[in-house]
C-alpha cells in the first residue's frame, strides 16, 4: 500500500546521491517528531491485545538435546522439542526441589532434570503445568496468562511476512535496561533515523502520520508511519525505499518495505520484558526478525548464501541497536526519575 506522493519504480534498485548533505546540515526533524504524536502511537499500541503471548526466541535456537530458556517478567521459562518434533514449554523451575531446568538435557523428547532425574514430557506432572507454545516458523512464543492479565488468544498476533521459503531471514537479540514501552517508543519515532544512524540512513522523510487521515490503513489494518528513506551501501550509493511502521500489538513494531527494492520485506521488533537486574532496574530483550525478500532473479543465490549472510545481517542490526538501546535506556532513566519531557 502506498502513502502520500508516489515513488517511481526504477529498473535499477540503486541510486547515487548527487549532492550528499553533511550530517550537521541536513534538515532538522525535531519539530516534526512531536512527543504527543509518538505518545499517541505508543498508547494505541498498548491498547491492542497481545493475548498474553511473549516471544521467547528463535525457532532455530531450539536444539534437539537441550531447551530454549528465557526469563520473562521474572518467570523462568523453558521450551523444548517433544519426541514428535513439536514444541512444548512451561515453567523453568523443577517442581521437585527448584532446579533450573534451563540446564537440563532433553532425552527422547523429555526434559530430564539434572538434579534428580524428574522427566517432563510436556504434560502435567508432579506439580509442573505446561503453557501454550506457538512456533510461527521463525520465532517461538509462549503464553503466560498470569503475567499478561488479558483475555487469552489462541495464537499470537504474528505480522504478515513473505513466505520464509522464498526469503532470507536472520534474528538479532539484545538486552537493555528499560521497559518494553521504551523499545516500542524508539521504533515509533522514525524521525531520528538519519540523525542518530547516519552510517545507515539518509534522506529520511516521514510522508504520512497515523493521525492525518483516519481512513488510511496499513498492513494488517493498522495505521502507521509511512517513511521515504535511503539505505546507505557505500559512499554515495544508496537504496531508496518506502517503509511503513506499524504496531500490531503492545510489544511489537513492524517495518514493511512497501515500495522499492525488497518490497514485501519486513523487520519485526519484539520487546520481551525479562524482569529486574541486581540493582532493581527493568531489563528488556529486543528480539528482532529481519525477513528479506526480492522478486529479482538473482535473489535465489542470495538465499543460498544465507549461512554466510546471516552473521553480517545480525552485525548490522547490532550496530543499530547499540544506539537504539542507548536511546531506550535514556528514555527509561528520565521516565523513572520524573524528568521525561511532558
Amino acid at each position: 500500500m502506498s502513502y502520500g506522493r508516489p515513488t517511481p519504480r526504477k529498473r535499477f534498485p540503486l541510486s547515487l546521491r548527487r549532492h550528499p548533505v553533511p550530517w550537521e546540515q541536513q534538515r532538522p526533524t525535531w519539530t516534526e517528531a512531536r512527543p504527543a504524536v509518538i505518545a499517541q502511537a505508543l498508547k494505541r499500541a498498548q491498547g491492542r491485545p497481545s493475548g498474553n503471548w511473549y516471544v521467547v526466541g528463535a525457532t532455530d535456537d531450539i536444539a534437539k538435546d537441550k531447551p530454549l530458556a528465557r526469563t520473562i517478567e521474572g518467570q523462568e521459562v523453558v521450551v523444548w522439542r517433544a519426541a514428535d518434533g513439536g514444541l512444548v514449554g512451561g515453567p523453568g523451575i523443577c517442581p521437585h526441589l527448584g532446579a533450573p531446568l534451563r540446564d537440563s538435557p532433553v532425552r527422547c523428547g523429555a526434559l530430564v532434570c539434572h538434579w534428580h532425574g524428574l522427566a517432563l514430557k510436556g504434560t502435567p506432572f508432579a506439580g509442573w503445568e505446561p503453557w501454550p507454545v506457538h512456533d510461527d516458523g521463525l520465532l517461538v512464543w509462549v503464553r503466560i496468562d498470569r503475567l499478561g492479565g488479558e483475555s487469552p488468544l489462541s495464537a499470537p498476533v504474528v505480522p504478515a511476512r513473505p513466505p520464509l521459503t522464498e526469503a532470507l531471514s536472520a534474528i538479532y537479540t539484545g538486552i537493555g535496561i528499560c521497559e518494553p514501552e521504551d523499545i516500542v517508543a524508539n521504533r515509533l519515532d522514525p524521525w531520528h533515523g538519519a540523525w542518530f544512524h547516519p552510517y545507515s540512513f539518509a534522506d529520511l522523510t516521514v510522508v504520512d502520520l497515523p493521525e492525518l487521515k483516519e481512513e488510511k490503513r496499513g498492513v494488517g489494518g493498522d495505521r502507521g508511519f509511512a517513511v521515504d528513506v535511503s539505505y546507505k551501501l557505500a559512499g554515495r550509493l544508496v537504496v531508496p525505499v518506502r517503509a511503513l511502521f506499524t504496531a500490531p500489538e503492545p510489544r511489537t513494531v513492524v517495518m514493511h518495505i512497501t515500495e522499492g527494492e525488497g518490497q514485501g520485506s519486513v523487520v519485526e521488533t519484539h520487546a520481551t520484558p525479562l524482569g529486574t537486574d541486581s540493582q532493581g532496574r527493568p531489563q528488556t530483550a529486543v528480539i528482532e526478525a529481519i525477513v528479506a525478500a526480492s522478486q529479482r532473479r538473482g535473489f535465489s543465490a542470495v538465499r543460498t548464501a544465507a549461512p554466510l549472510l546471516r552473521p553480517l545481517i545480525r552485525s548490522a542490526a547490532g550496530r543499530l541497536w547499540r544506539d537504539d538501546l542507548a536511546y531506550a535506556e535514556r528514555r527509561w532513566q528520565l521516565r523513572s526519575t520524573g524528568r521525561f519531557p511532558a
